[in-house]
Protein backbone atom coordinates (compact mmCIF):
# COMPACT_ATOMS: atom_id res chain seq x y z
CA UNK A 1 0.00 0.00 0.00
CA UNK A 2 2.72 2.25 0.60
CA UNK A 3 4.52 1.41 -2.59
CA UNK A 4 1.04 2.58 -4.36
CA UNK A 5 0.76 5.46 -2.61
CA UNK A 6 4.50 6.52 -3.58
CA UNK A 7 3.93 5.57 -7.41
CA UNK A 8 0.96 8.15 -7.34
CA UNK A 9 2.07 10.98 -5.91
CA UNK A 10 5.27 10.35 -7.97
CA UNK A 11 3.15 10.35 -11.35
CA UNK A 12 1.14 13.12 -10.40
CA UNK A 13 3.94 15.17 -9.70
CA UNK A 14 5.82 13.91 -12.81
CA UNK A 15 3.15 15.39 -14.99
CA UNK A 16 3.17 18.77 -13.24
CA UNK A 17 6.83 19.32 -13.45
CA UNK A 18 6.29 18.62 -17.17
CA UNK A 19 3.42 20.93 -17.69
CA UNK A 20 5.79 23.80 -15.72
CA UNK A 21 8.56 22.93 -18.05
CA UNK A 22 6.89 23.54 -20.79
CA UNK A 23 4.73 26.04 -19.38
CA UNK A 24 8.23 27.87 -18.48
CA UNK A 25 9.59 27.21 -22.50
CA UNK A 26 6.54 28.62 -24.17
CA UNK A 27 5.82 32.05 -21.96
CA UNK A 28 7.94 35.01 -22.04
CA UNK A 29 8.87 36.70 -18.10
CA UNK A 30 6.96 38.94 -18.46
CA UNK A 31 4.23 37.27 -19.06
CA UNK A 32 4.63 34.11 -16.15
CA UNK A 33 2.14 34.24 -13.28
CA UNK A 34 3.62 36.75 -11.12
CA UNK A 35 4.00 34.41 -8.11
CA UNK A 36 6.24 32.12 -10.15
CA UNK A 37 10.17 31.88 -9.77
CA UNK A 38 11.73 33.61 -12.77
CA UNK A 39 9.14 36.46 -13.52
CA UNK A 40 10.16 40.00 -14.67
CA UNK A 41 7.66 42.92 -15.45
CA UNK A 42 7.90 43.74 -19.23
CA UNK A 43 10.28 40.87 -20.14
CA UNK A 44 10.29 39.29 -23.54
CA UNK A 45 13.32 36.64 -22.12
CA UNK A 46 12.16 32.66 -22.20
CA UNK A 47 13.62 31.18 -18.75
CA UNK A 48 15.10 28.11 -20.87
CA UNK A 49 16.99 26.69 -17.20
CA UNK A 50 13.73 26.93 -15.37
CA UNK A 51 12.10 24.85 -17.81
CA UNK A 52 15.42 22.43 -18.18
CA UNK A 53 15.08 21.81 -14.37
CA UNK A 54 11.34 21.25 -14.25
CA UNK A 55 11.58 18.69 -16.74
CA UNK A 56 14.50 17.12 -15.26
CA UNK A 57 12.72 16.97 -12.14
CA UNK A 58 10.00 15.36 -13.97
CA UNK A 59 11.86 12.42 -15.13
CA UNK A 60 13.47 11.80 -11.80
CA UNK A 61 9.93 11.11 -10.47
CA UNK A 62 8.41 9.08 -13.24
CA UNK A 63 11.89 7.05 -13.07
CA UNK A 64 11.04 6.79 -9.28
CA UNK A 65 7.58 5.56 -10.11
CA UNK A 66 8.65 3.51 -12.50
CA UNK A 67 11.20 1.29 -9.90
CA UNK A 68 8.60 1.66 -7.36
CA UNK A 69 5.41 -0.15 -9.28
CA UNK A 70 8.26 -2.61 -10.37
CA UNK A 71 7.54 -6.26 -8.92
CA UNK A 72 8.47 -7.71 -5.76
CA UNK A 73 11.41 -9.45 -5.51
CA UNK A 74 11.24 -12.37 -3.42
CA UNK A 75 14.85 -13.61 -3.56
CA UNK A 76 16.80 -13.65 -0.31
CA UNK A 77 20.70 -12.31 -0.99
CA UNK A 78 23.18 -15.85 0.29
CA UNK A 79 24.01 -15.86 3.87
CA UNK A 80 27.78 -14.69 4.67
CA UNK A 81 29.97 -17.90 5.56
CA UNK A 82 30.42 -18.35 8.99
CA UNK A 83 34.25 -18.78 9.61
Amino acid sequence: MKNKTIVVWSVILAVLFATLAIYYWVTPAGNLLSFMPGYQAGSAHVHLKHGIASIILALGLAALAWFKSGPKSDVQPPAAPMI
